[in-house]
């Protein structure tokens, strides 16, 4: 009898021995999976959650819109067909053959910046029946009309495109409205009939047209790397469009925006435009060079690119924070299968043995 007891106590100790071990590798992968998962959950922050304290409001179109056009000291000019309301400002109706802008007279100085646009596109046009789109602009000049979204071409600088018709039929591996941008240093052209592929850096389709809701695009650039962030769905949550490194781009220059209709059109509407200032340390050389003379370039990895082997339109040149994230949720989904897996044998194994002892 004894003999018995101590056999029970023994196989129980072993028992507490194997729980406690397995809990402790439980609780070790968990946490090894919560420090994987950190950096993801920065990069998701990592654009400005609209702080008030880095707003640059001499750059900024707030509602209600004032220092807009009529005034004695205005921010901001506008021109073509734009139209000034209380609510938004009309880029261009929902017209054939309208073109229309609105640009900040104050160039930036600011070496990171991030851009907040709020817009609407929406229009009376069925599926496919409708455009053109709309341009965010980071440029040289200002107030000049062309054929790139209403603004001209051969221009200087950065242009964000929200393309919200296809001129290229045989471009079928991607769905549009498409966004994507451009750094032109005044030498290169915009192909409409290809949808800018030749000369575009990254891009995403994103369903911004007739929304019952407003939609949003953020544009950051900070030491050398341009990302631009989506929100579609009115959810408060950026989303990743594109991220390219290698962009060089001067201070000194304007934001603003304009649209264009051709013979389908869209009412192209502009809510707000947000600069926020991003505090970013740099080297002592680059705090001492002359930002003002640096020509907008990129360093590309590969030649601009026509997309074919990539129907997402993301560049490859950045980190592929898609694939981080994919494979950090495979290790916890992995991690979790092997704590169930070995919780489900060590309770089999006690239920065994409470069977062979009582």
């Amino acid at each position: 009898m004894a003999f018995e007891k101590s056999k029970i106590a023994v196989m129980s100790r072993l028992r507490g021995v194997r729980s406690w071990k397995t809990e402790t590798f439980c609780r070790f992968f968990s946490l090894f999976l919560l420090l994987g998962c950190l950096p993801v959950s920065l990069v998701q922050a990592d654009i400005t959650d609209g702080n008030t304290e880095h707003l640059k409001r001499e750059h900024s179109l707030i509602k209600p819109y004032q220092g807009v056009g009529t005034s004695s000291t205005p921010l901001w000019d506008f021109g073509g067909s734009t139209l000034l309301t209380s609510q938004y400002v009309r880029l261009t109706p929902d017209e054939r053959s309208k073109q229309g802008s609105i640009w900040n007279r104050v160039p930036c100085f600011l070496k990171d910046w991030e851009l907040h646009v709020q817009f609407k596109i929406h229009g009376s046009g069925r599926k496919n029946l409708h455009g053109d789109g709309i341009g965010i602009w980071y440029t040289k000049e200002k107030l000049q009309p062309g054929s790139v979204f209403g603004s001209q071409d051969h221009f200087v600088g950065l242009g964000i495109f929200v393309d919200t018709f296809r001129n290229e039929l045989q471009g079928m591996d991607r769905s549009f409205p498409y966004i994507s941008a451009m750094i032109n240093n005044g030498s290169l052209v915009y192909d409409h009939g290809k949808d800018g592929r030749p000369t575009e850096l990254g891009g995403c389709s994103a369903e911004v047209r007739n929304k019952d809701h407003d939609t949003y695009l953020a544009v950051r650039y900070s030491k050398g790397r341009l990302t631009v962030m989506i929100d579609v769905e009115d959810r408060n949550e950026w989303k990743e469009c594109f991220d390219v490194s290698g962009v060089r781009l001067p201070t000194g220059y304007l934001f603003g925006s304009s649209a264009a209709t051709g013979d389908l059109a869209d009412n192209h509407d502009i809510l707000s435009m947000k600069v926020y200032q991003l505090m970013v340390e740099h080297t002592p050389e680059e705090d001492s060079m002359d930002w003002t003379k640096i020509e907008p370039s990129v360093s590309l990895l590969k030649s601009p690119k026509d997309n074919i082997d990539d129907p997402t339109g993301n560049f490859r040149s950045a980190p592929l924070t898609g694939w981080k994230v994919f494979l950090l949720l495979l290790c916890a989904l992995l991690g979790i299968i092997v704590c169930a897996v070995v919780g489900a044998v060590v309770f089999q194994k006690r239920q065994e043995r409470n069977k062979r002892f009582y």
